[in-house]
């Protein structure tokens, strides 16, 4: 398959096209590397990625960001940054790049166990990707060309070492990009926490 990474510059996203790479044609894309570029909180960046990669058998998307901080210290521009990037940026690569994947291909986007597992500080993000898992569930019932699904992926054990937290829960990023792996393999309108693929 021709597969477009979006995030593939990062822990989970570079983890992930290692691993596809070895059966499948990956396009890596990321804000500042890559094969090609993309500002996902960009409409018009968006379009122009697709027009640079023209028609693929799958979009995944292991991008999208948004702050942590405690509800009385988020701004504005926290929520904005959320509704913006990790919802509208994900939302985006289906409204804008769903006629550039074959029949039959897929776009899977990231949410996060936040959305049902929050804790103190996650407020803009559990927003965000509840509204993600939502939007996957009901787009699924009108699109069916092509499947959409979305991944919770849980704690990655990289990331919590580079923030100098405790990752003896986290989940490896090699181990994470299984749960991308089984929406490429089937599923339509459905959140696949990664925990269920280990």
């Amino acid at each position: 398959m021709k597969i477009l990474i979006i995030g593939a510059t990062g822990t989970i996203g570079k983890a992930l096209a290692d691993t596809l790479s070895a059966e499948h044609q990956v396009i890596r894309a990321g804000y500042n590397g890559g094969d090609v570029q993309v500002d996902l909180g960009n409409p018009v960046s968006i379009r122009e990625m697709f027009a640079t990669t023209g028609k693929v058998d799958a979009v995944i998307s292991t991008a999208g960001l948004a702050n942590f901080a405690p509800l009385t210290q988020l701004q504005d521009s926290d929520y904005q940054l959320a509704l913006d990037n990790k919802l509208m940026g994900q939302i985006n690569l289906i409204r804008l790049g769903s006629e550039f994947v074959n029949d039959g291909g897929s776009v899977t986007l990231t949410s996060g166990i936040l959305s049902k597992e929050p804790m103190p500080g996650s407020a803009s993000i559990a927003m965000v990707n509840g509204a993600l898992e939502s939007f996957v569930l009901a787009a699924a019932l009108e699109e069916t060309r092509i499947r959409l699904n979305v991944v919770a992926p849980a704690f990655v054990k990289e990331t919590m070492e580079m923030m100098g937290m405790d990752s003896s829960s986290g989940i490896s990023a090699a181990d994470t990009a299984s749960g991308y792996i089984a929406a490429l393999s089937g599923h339509h309108g459905e959140t696949l926490d990664v925990r269920d693929y280990l």
